[in-house]
Parts: C-alpha cells; structure tokens; sequence
C-alpha cells in the first residue's frame, strides 16, 4: 500500500512508477498522514453499509414471520378426538363429498341417520378413548359422482358385525341407500358388487362356531341393489347349499 499516491481531485490513484507524472501528487513523507485514515473512512463506511442491511433484513424477517400465524387460520379440532367442528363446516350427516370421511366422521354420518335403529345408535359407542368399533371403507357401487361409503358397526369386546350400511352421495351430500342390522353381519365391496355375510347362529352354538354362513352378492340397478347371487354353507354340511332371504335394503 506504501505505492498508492492520491491526486488533487480524489479520484485516482498511481503506482509508484507513475510519481512526478501528476504535479498535484503528493508522496507520503515523514510529514504527511499514511493512508490510515483513508482506510478507516472505508472501513466505517463498510460497516456503516452492513449495519444498514442487516437492520433491513431483520425488519423483512419479521413483517414475514409475524403473519404465519394469521395466515393458516386457527387449527381445527382432530375429528378423530370427536371434538365439536366448526360451525361453518357442512353437518356430519351430510358431509362433502369431495373428501372421504375418516371413521369418526362415518360414526357421525351413522348417528345422525334417520333409518338407522335407535338401538345401534345407543350401542355405537368409543370402546378406548376416542376408538369407535367401526370400519369403513370406499368404493365404486353406485356409478355416483364420488366414492360410496361402506360402514360396518362392530361389537367392542369381539368385533361381531352389529350393522352395516351404505352411504351413496346425492348433491352434495351422503344419504343411506343400503342396511342390514341383524347382527352378526359385515358387509364389503368386491368388484362393484356389495357382498353381504351373515352368519347364523343355532339356539346352543358358541359365538366362535355358527350353524351356518350366508354370503349374499347386490348389485347396483335402477337406483336400488338387487341380490345378484346368494350362497349358504352349513357348518356341518358342507356340501349343501341354498340361498338365503336377502336384507331388507
């Protein structure tokens, strides 16, 4: 740095090649200030700068950190908890259809269903906690603009089939359009068929050994399911077979 010279305007520097070239041009001498003030000027310009930037961008984090929290809205309750849904939600019974409810909803969507027996109601109860004995499953029966729902209640302690239900979505909202509440029954879906299993008991068998086993196969026409195939298979006979009364639907 000893090389660098200034000129009169302070705008250019020479090396020391190029001292006496300028008349204006002064050389550092014993006499003369060094270039530390120079240096000190920019150094505090510098952090002048800096101190400026960072002021900037932590104004900038926190206009942008402040409304996180405004933006995603309050946090709503875990329906699986059963906690109450927002008022401005559709009602369970009729939810939308844009989105398959979760096993609390469907226990929902069951209780506030009109064709549905008191007596399920009163028996669909949390068997742990929030843990309601239902399955639930999704898929296509109806030909409908959005998945069918399919519900099955079960029994807490042994998970027998108590009733089981089909829920079809018409404009916009979910309505029962298949039930069976003899229990013990469970009901699924195979192929676009909705296949029905009812086991049958004798006045004397355990609930692990049933006399019989009815499976029976609906499909869906004219806006209603129609029993397509029924099989019977007795427990003590297997090689008989007969249809069996198909569930009111």
């Amino acid at each position: 740095m000893r090389g660098l010279g200034t000129t009169a305007g302070g705008t250019g520097h020479t090396d020391r090649g190029d001292r006496g070239t300028d008349g204006d041009s002064a050389e550092i001498g014993p006499d003369r200030p060094g270039p530390t003030p120079v240096r000190g000027t920019i150094q505090a310009a510098f952090t002048a700068v800096a101190v400026v930037v960072a002021l900037a961008l932590f104004v900038s984090s926190c206009a942008t950190g402040g409304t996180g929290a405004r933006d995603e809205g309050p946090a709503h309750a875990d329906l699986a908890g059963g906690s109450a849904v927002s008022s401005s939600r559709a009602p369970m019974a009729t939810p939308s259809a844009s989105a398959a409810p979760d096993p609390m909803q469907a226990v929902r969507l069951v209780k506030a269903d009109p064709k549905v027996s008191g007596q399920v109601k009163r028996e669909l109860q949390p068997c742990v906690s929030d843990d309601y004995p239902v399955d639930v499953s999704y898929g296509e029966l109806t030909g409908g603009p959005a998945e069918d729902i399919v519900v099955n209640v079960l029994s807490c302690g042994d998970s027998v089939g108590v009733a089981s239900y089909v829920y079809q979505e018409q404009d916009g909202e979910y309505r029962n359009v298949f039930q069976a509440e003899e229990p013990p029954v469970y009901a699924e879906i195979d192929h676009g068929y909705l296949v029905v299993t009812e086991q049958v008991y004798a006045k004397d068998d355990a609930l692990s050994n049933p006399s019989s086993e009815n499976v029976i196969s609906y499909l869906w026409k004219s806006g209603r399911f129609v029993r397509e195939d029924a099989t019977r298979t007795e427990y003590g006979n297997l090689g008989g077979g007969d249809e069996s009364a198909a569930p009111d639907g």
